[in-house]
């Protein structure tokens, strides 16, 4: 299930530019509340379908809620094809999810834009329906169920590490760089299960690793 092309690198990526030090720390104080009307114009874009994620804000706000899962799955098996504007409405609220997420998580301190890519990095692989197995839709939520279980304690980890972080800034005004890259770890691991699993862009089955 490997990329044919490089097995070690996953055509699902996600990163964030390290921001430079000072960071503000009045909006990082204030983070928690900052972050709600950009979480409340996600909820409204995503419509309040299919979560991609869990419970977790973290999660949702990385792995993207309200994707199109069943639509894209049922072209997939009945006819092979992923409608192009499909993709793009999953890989433009994703990449939106990403930057509310990243904001939340004191990544960057660049109000979550909703078209501009800012310092927030996300690409997804272009489906080709003549390449995807048409009958593996049917099976990858189940076949992404360890990623899933591993994930759940990934975020809780990654929940510590930003209230931690938001210490270390608020003090210090700079993000520890371990925090910084377990975070991003973790929002590209989840990236790459949704990709696979629920936004079904690609065959390649998730690494298990946080790193790119």
């Amino acid at each position: 299930m490997g990329s044919a092309a490089d097995p070690q690198i996953h055509q699902a990526t996600f990163d964030v530019d390290r921001p430079v030090a000072p960071r503000d720390r009045l909006t990082c104080a204030l983070r928690l509340f900052t972050v709600i009307p950009a979480a409340i114009l996600l909820g409204t874009v995503s419509g309040g379908g299919v979560s991609a994620g869990g419970n977790s804000g973290l999660w949702l706000a990385f792995g993207g809620p309200g994707l199109l899962f069943v639509p894209p799955l049922l072209m997939l098996v009945f006819r092979e094809k992923y409608p192009r504007w499909w993709f793009d409405f999953n890989r433009e609220l994703l990449r939106f999810s990403a930057r509310v997420g990243a904001y939340a998580a004191l990544l960057t301190d660049a109000y979550p834009s909703t078209d501009e890519p800012q310092n927030v990095h996300l690409e997804l692989p272009e489906p080709d329906p003549t390449q995807l197995d048409r009958w593996l839709p049917l099976v990858k939520w189940l076949l992404a169920i360890p990623h899933l279980v591993v994930l759940v304690f990934l975020w809780l980890g990654a929940v510590v590490a930003v209230i931690v972080a938001w210490f270390a800034i608020l003090f210090s005004g700079r993000y520890p760089d371990g925090l910084f890259d377990y975070v991003v770890g973790v929002g590209r691991w989840n990236i790459r299960v949704v990709a696979y699993a629920f936004a079904l862009v690609t065959d390649d089955y998730p690494p298990f690793r946080l790193a790119a």
